[in-house]
C-alpha cells in the first residue's frame, strides 16, 4: 500500500525569516527554538505533526511582540 505524499511528510515551517528573538528564544519567522530548528530533520512524522500546532500557538501569543522587536532591531 502506498502512502499519499501529504501523509508521508510534514513540510518545514521555515519561511526564510530567520532571526532569533532574544526575549523568547523563538525564530521570528517559524517560531521554533534553535534546538527545534536543528533537530527538525531528525524528528519523526508524529513529532513534527505535534510541533506544528505548538508553533501556531506561539505565533498567536508572541507574534506581535516578536515582530515589533524585529522592526526595532532592523532600524538600528
Amino acid at each position: 500500500m502506498t502512502v499519499p505524499a501529504e501523509e508521508a511528510s510534514v513540510a518545514s515551517p521555515c519561511n526564510s525569516v530567520c532571526s532569533i528573538d532574544g526575549a523568547t528564544g523563538f525564530c521570528a519567522g517559524c517560531f521554533r527554538t534553535l534546538v527545534e530548528i536543528a533537530s527538525w530533520s531528525d524528528l519523526s512524522l508524529a513529532e513534527k505533526r505535534t510541533l506544528i500546532p505548538i508553533l501556531e500557538r506561539r505565533r498567536s501569543v508572541y507574534g506581535s511582540a516578536v515582530a515589533s522587536r524585529l522592526a526595532v532591531d532592523a532600524q538600528r
